[in-house]
């Protein structure tokens, strides 16, 4: 993409309104625009970042052998009244009635659509394990939509749902949920730490949140300091193991890590002191075992092996994709703007031409910008007739992790400049060179 022909509307100036970061820089960075309170339009480079993060979310559902479907917003009353969640749910739930008179709803979670989908069609518990998950638009009618994308009342985020003949069963797909997800997180450049929650709503025993550690989080959160020293990397885990993701979740969850909604002071005493933290988090996900809360109401039952009607066990897991956009952001910006991670940049690098309209200049710009193409790369030309004051303040604002400077003086060395944004640090390179460079920080094979 030439910038010249982009549609990236940056703000020199930051918009009032905007009290943490990730909302400041995602407004002046031309990602989103606010349309009423809490609803945000996805102006191209956000997009960009939000399929980004779905890509991966897709990526790692379908490893752990969950099945991508989807669900419509609007759902009727019948099915939550079924439940007995209707009345229960509160004025965060926006009620509606269509033509008809009949009550509707703007679907802020899923599970009594998706319980009526499974009993109408799943019969025998020779059809399970089956998880089933979608990434859907929902919306919850905030009392003080703030932050941005961090605390919307429309949201785009991941639901999914497992279901199961045993609580055993249940429970492992609970497990290989939370392995799923930490895979999730730490290919998007995030520590997301799994701590005990509060079910609230939703309902079940056994859940745990995940959260990223920021100054601007709405949680108050107890940890050891341990847990942020475990990072899964690049194991394999076989999904189907209940000893592996057992293992997993022992690992990630036997330290003390907890919400201030299920903190225990007494419990925390009992970590070295030294090792006792207290921090903000932001949730970017959570993992639900309910049992048959819902099948049990809405009649989802299987055969079992002996022919008995039993009620199906679930569960339900969720990850925030708007908001992990803007819980990167928090985690990963300094002074100048955002600082993308790899995994979720809207483009891959940018190319910085210090003196547009030099022959020599526009000519290896443009076999830059071929060349890192020709890899399945995606570029950010800057091609603008700009000072190179605005052009390097541009990149730093919207955060791309690498930049490629090109100037006449450099070329007349046979050089380029590649600068990483994360630490400012930069090198005189051929321009194959930083072309082979970039090609191998995102594991692609160079052309030769």
């Amino acid at each position: 993409m030439r910038l010249s022909r982009y549609f990236l509307p940056v703000l020199k100036e930051t918009p009032s309104e905007a009290q943490i970061v990730s909302h400041r820089y995602m407004l002046r960075a031309g990602m989103i625009k606010q349309s009423s309170a809490g609803i945000y339009s996805w102006l191209p480079l956000g997009f960009k970042v939000l399929r980004k993060i779905e890509d991966i979310i897709h990526e790692e559902q379908k490893r752990a052998g969950h099945i991508p479907m989807l669900m419509p917003t609007i759902q009727s009353a019948d099915l939550w009244r079924e439940s007995g969640r209707y009345d229960d749910y509160g004025e965060e739930m926006l009620r509606i009635r269509d033509r008809h008179d009949r009550d509707m709803l703007f679907t802020p979670t899923a599970e009594e659509l998706i319980t009526d989908i499974f009993r109408s069609h799943v019969g025998s518990y020779k059809d399970l394990p089956l998880t089933l998950y979608q990434i859907q638009w929902k919306f919850r009618d905030e009392i003080r939509p703030r932050f941005g994308v961090m605390r919307g009342r429309e949201f785009y985020m991941k639901d999914g749902y497992n279901f199961d003949l045993t609580k055993e069963d249940a429970l492992h797909a609970y497990n290989r949920h939370l392995v799923s997800y930490l895979r999730t997180y730490e290919r998007m450049g995030l520590q997301a730490i799994p701590m005990r929650a509060d079910s609230g709503p939703i309902g079940g025993d056994d859940t745990h949140e995940f959260l990223v550690l920021a100054e601007t989080g709405e949680s108050e959160v107890f940890y050891d300091s341990q847990i942020t020293e475990l990072k899964f990397g690049d194991r394999e885990i076989d999904y189907d193991s209940v000893e592996q993701c057992q293992a997993v979740l022992e690992e990630f969850t036997s330290r003390y890590a907890r919400t201030d909604e299920t903190h225990d002071e007494a419990v925390f005493a009992e970590v070295p002191e030294e090792r006792r933290r207290t921090a903000r988090g932001i949730e970017v996900g959570q993992i639900f075992y309910f049992g048959t809360k819902y099948s049990e109401p809405m009649g989802a039952t299987v055969a079992d092996k002996d022919g008995n009607q039993v009620p199906v066990h679930m569960g339900s897991h969720g990850i925030g994709v708007s908001r992990l956009l803007g819980a990167i952001i928090e985690a990963s910006h300094d002074d100048k703007g955002i600082i993308w991670p790899e995994g979720v940049t809207p483009f891959h690098c940018g190319i910085v031409n210090l003196k547009q309209g030099d022959g020599e200049a526009d000519a290896a710009c443009e076999s830059l910008y071929a060349a890192l193409s020709a890899l399945g790369l995606e570029p950010l030309y800057d091609d603008r007739a700009e000072r190179a004051g605005a052009k390097f303040a541009t990149m730093d604002l919207i955060g791309l992790p690498w930049r490629i400077t090109v100037g006449p003086r450099g070329l007349k060395n046979g050089v380029v400049e590649l600068t990483s944004r994360r630490t400012g640090e930069s090198e005189e390179l051929a321009p194959e060179a930083a072309v082979d460079r970039i090609a191998q920080i995102y594991g692609v094979a160079a052309k030769g």
